[in-house]
């Protein structure tokens, strides 16, 4: 006789453990969304992050004329 429950029981498991690595996932995003979280995680200055005039945008700026 042949168990026809074990199929079953192992996908059920395997549905179980994405749920839960998918819900972790959404959690760590909704954490590291704050960008002082983030900054606090990565070491990096949140001020340093983002648009920033420098030499080589200046240079493009006066080469087109903005």
């Amino acid at each position: 006789m042949e168990n026809k429950r074990t199929a079953p029981i192992a996908r059920r498991d395997f549905l179980k453990k994405a749920g839960v690595a998918g819900a972790a996932a959404g959690a760590a995003a909704v954490i590291l969304k704050d960008d002082k979280a983030a900054a606090a995680v990565t070491g990096a200055d949140v001020k340093s992050a983002g648009y920033q005039e420098t030499e080589h945008v200046n240079t493009y700026y006066a080469l087109s004329r903005f």
